[in-house]
């Protein structure tokens, strides 16, 4: 039957088609069977889709991502996860005998049962969290040997796609740490598959019945941490601008608002330049006095500046002594890891429209002895001498990396 369309459905005579299926069905007034109104809505009912007119046809445009708050984003963004991985199970050895006519003493011929798969974490540059990770995983089993000596198909290793720069650790010790693009780590090994009765052929024992089960795979339990790799890190207290100037400069969207502790999660922004090299910029929350003792957010995203190669210290202008934040800031670097705050970095004097950061702005250059870049993120001025300077920040992480003979993070 042809597709009706729901426009015309006002007009005063059936469709040629809908009258012949009438007709053929024995409705109306000439037809056997009863009238049936049902049928006659079902036919010139509005069909879900339609080719020949515009009003009725489904709209075919793309969906576009729902845009999610920082709230919602917290109970997506896992940083930890503790995974139950047990290998897959080795096939059993075959039992059989060969028998064909005219062949009474075949001998054995039951192959041996395949391996069971391994459980293996890879390091994915498109995963961003942990959240996707199942806490159990357990590899594909290996296949029974069956007869005339054929072996059992090995079992399918169980590949997990985690973030790149996760740590695995067992009983609190770090096993694996997955830094590079496609780097794999076998979590659970798969057991070895029986041996068929075939196996233990010899001149002793000319018709073996024995043969052997399949190995369970290895059990473990393991703890992942994710810590978030990006080239530089903004550090700073809260409402000082990280999140503002991460905008500025990138297209991340993280909060931003006139409350502490907006940013409840490390956002990544990319930095493009002309000549298609790419920068990532990690917003670290806002560090708060004892943060190196777990107050406000804590240690939970202090772990996450250790991977950075470079820091930006953002420093509120606006503020009585803005100079004592970077020393709080940099003391609780040190107090949480040895050699934090003796990283290569800048001191980024934001909020330089307020007219008190410009009379804060000479005191501070007097107290600091690193370079001070005094901009506005919410203005845009002077944000070309804080890429320029970036990129010197970079070009000197990848001459060094390259020395030592290794390959410098590229995203």
């Amino acid at each position: 039957m042809a597709v009706l369309c729901g426009a015309g459905l006002g007009g005063s005579a059936l469709p040629a088609a809908a009258g012949a299926a009438l007709r053929r069905c024995g409705a109306g007034p000439s037809g056997r069977s009863p009238w049936k109104p049902g049928l006659l809505l079902l036919l010139l009912s509005p069909p879900a889709f339609s080719t020949t007119c515009a009003r009725c046809a489904k709209d075919r445009r793309r969906r576009q991502k729902r845009a999610i708050s920082e709230r919602q984003l917290t109970r997506y963004f896992v940083d930890q996860r503790r995974v139950r991985v047990v290998g897959g199970q080795g096939g059993g050895g075959g039992h059989s005998f060969h028998s064909e006519p005219r062949k009474v003493f075949g001998g054995p011929d039951g192959g041996n049962g395949g391996d069971g798969g391994h459980v293996i974490f890879k390091a994915d540059q498109q995963m961003k969290s942990l959240s996707s990770v199942f806490p159990f995983y357990q590899g594909f089993h290996g296949e029974r040997g069956g007869s005339k000596n054929c072996y059992g198909a090995n079992g399918a290793h169980m590949y997990v796609k985690v973030p790149v720069g996760t740590l695995v650790k067992e009983d609190g010790q770090v096993v694996a740490d997955l830094t590079q693009h496609g780097e794999e780590y076998i979590a659970a090994y798969g057991g070895a598959g029986g041996k068929g009765n075939r196996f233990f052929l010899s001149n002793e024992n000319r018709a073996p019945k024995l043969f052997t089960p399949g190995e369970p795979g290895q059990e473990r339990v393991l703890h992942l941490e994710l810590k978030t790799t990006a080239h530089a890190g903004l550090v700073g207290f809260p409402n000082a601008g990280k999140s503002s100037l991460l905008r500025a400069i990138s297209r991340a969207k993280p909060a931003v608002a006139a409350y502490p502790f907006t940013t409840l999660n490390p956002h990544v922004g990319i930095v493009h330049y002309q000549d298609y090299e790419q920068v990532a910029v990690a917003d670290i929350p806002g560090l708060i006095k004892g943060a190196h003792q777990n107050r406000g957010l804590g240690t939970a995203f202090l772990k996450h500046i250790e991977r950075c190669r470079f820091l930006l210290y953002v420093v509120d202008l606006s503020v009585p002594q803005p100079w004592i934040q970077l020393q709080d800031l940099k003391y609780e670097l040190e107090a949480y890891g040895k050699g934090l705050s003796g990283r290569p970095g800048v001191v980024i004097g934001n909020k330089v429209d307020l007219a008190q950061s410009r009379i804060n702005l000479p005191l501070l250059r007097e107290q600091v002895a690193e370079r001070v870049i005094a901009l506005s993120a919410l203005t845009g001025d002077n944000l070309e001498e804080l890429l320029l300077h970036l990129r010197e920040l970079y070009d000197t992480y990848v001459k060094t990396e390259q020395s030592r003979g290794q390959s410098p993070v590229k995203w």
